[in-house]
């Protein structure tokens, strides 16, 4: 099969690398793609946001599949473009990919379905939002409603703060926040591929989003991730299963928006069990990376399977290893990061025992050179028999990338190695 995979990032090279291994895939194609995915596939340069050369882009290559990376093609209605002219796509419709372009779609979704999440009020007007701030006082989380890059969240530890993220927020025209109640508790990432129907539950995940260590500084689209989670227990799984995701696949349907694709549910580990905090329609972005180090199972059948509706009696296989990423990002990230950069030493970092080098945010110059084209621009990753190897292979890889403009946080996976001491 000739398979086409949209996007350019990190979790786009890690699909790629996956679905290179298969057997079924003939010729692999990604667009636009970067510097790592043309080691592994042809890279074709066409705008993510471009649907009509998306589309002829399928036709020239003579795609039988295709899949779609990141949430703006997906809620800017790419699978519906592609799906009406014949072409076979692994993401949501544009409808039903609101799950994660409003989170004002996506929390009265839960309100309605008694799917547990934080108590919010939803807001159009900064003088509405202060006002609800100041009722209902710090900790509190503003939101902006649309897509934000992983970015558009502030967790305000002060009244202040959180009327500065409103201020900030309104500044935009057109902005809508949701603004909700803080949640205190461990954060982790599940995924489930879904048929429209049926949910098949991935093993467990856990991002660090802030930009600092120790969970310090502003949000970020993610710093490093690692799986398995151990705080996600096999009974908390069930629990996930059950009470969120089985019924917010129902709740689509129901709505007319039946979800086909990988539904990514960002959950608090409250003291009263696990609530959602969000909803995105894509892997997760670096966990997606240490997902596909795990499978053992060819990715293409389980994809074609949750586009058919044939998820029922799947079944997926796992690498016990852990696997774990540390994401390096462009000095002044997640503000404006360094550009330009040239990055060395990558051929001796993935030489480096159980890693993996997936690129994000690089370009080729013309004399061969990587350099960093972007925020977060490198995912080191490593396999080992538990998380606390596989953090100690990754950052033995970090040891051997030359980019003077780089920083990663040195903390990835502390607490599951924590919890492992």
């Amino acid at each position: 099969m000739n398979v086409l995979v949209v996007g350019s990032g990190g979790r786009e090279h890690a699909l790629c690398w996956a679905l290179k291994a298969s057997p079924l895939v003939g010729k692999l194609v990604c667009a636009p793609g970067n510097p790592g995915i043309a080691e592994i596939a042809l890279c074709r340069p066409v705008s993510v946001t471009d649907n009509a050369a998306m589309l002829q882009l399928c036709r020239d290559e003579h795609i039988d599949f295709v899949v779609v990376g990141p949430e703006v093609p997906l809620v800017n209605g790419l699978v519906d473009v592609l799906e009406a002219a014949g072409f076979a796509c692994f993401g949501p419709t544009a409808s039903a990919a609101r799950i994660e372009g409003s989170k004002g779609f996506m929390k009265d979704l839960c309100a309605k379905y008694d799917i547990p999440t934080a108590f919010y009020g939803r807001f159009t007007d900064l003088a509405s939002a202060e006002a609800y701030i100041r009722k209902h006082g710090a900790p509190i989380v503003v939101k902006a409603d649309g897509l934000a890059a992983g970015k558009g969240v502030v967790v305000a530890m002060t009244l202040e703060e959180a009327l500065d993220a409103a201020r900030a927020l309104f500044t935009e025209p057109g902005a809508e926040a949701v603004i909700e109640e803080f949640l205190d508790g461990e954060e982790v990432s599940f995924f489930a591929l879904v048929d429209g129907k049926h949910a098949l539950p991935l093993v467990s995940a856990q991002d660090h989003k802030r930009v600092g260590d120790g969970d310090t500084g502003p949000n970020t689209g993610g710093m490093g991730a690692y799986s398995p989670a151990p705080a996600l227990t096999p009974a908390l799984q069930a629990d996930v299963m059950a009470r969120i995701v089985q019924p917010t696949v129902a709740a689509m349907a129901a709505e007319g928006a039946p979800f086909k694709g990988v539904l990514f549910a960002g959950l608090m580990l409250t003291k009263d069990g696990p609530k959602l905090l969000e909803y995105n329609a894509r892997f997760g972005d670096p966990e997606c990376q240490t997902l596909m180090l795990r499978l053992k199972s060819d990715l293409l059948p389980a994809l074609m399977a949750a586009r058919d509706g044939q998820l029922k009696d799947f079944d997926l296989r796992w690498h016990d290893d852990a696997a774990l990423c540390v994401v390096m990002a462009g000095r002044g990230y997640p503000g404006e990061p360094a550009k330009g950069g040239v990055i060395e030493g990558l051929q001796e970092a993935a030489a480096q025992p159980g890693a993996q080098v997936f690129h994000a945010g690089t370009k080729q110059r013309a004399d061969g050179a990587v350099v960093a084209d972007g925020g977060r621009v490198l995912g080191i990753c490593a396999r080992g028999p538990d998380i606390a190897t596989a953090q100690a292979r990754a950052y033995a890889a970090v040891k051997h990338v030359r980019w003077a403009d780089g920083f990663c946080r040195s903390d990835i996976g502390w607490r599951a190695v924590a919890r492992q001491n």
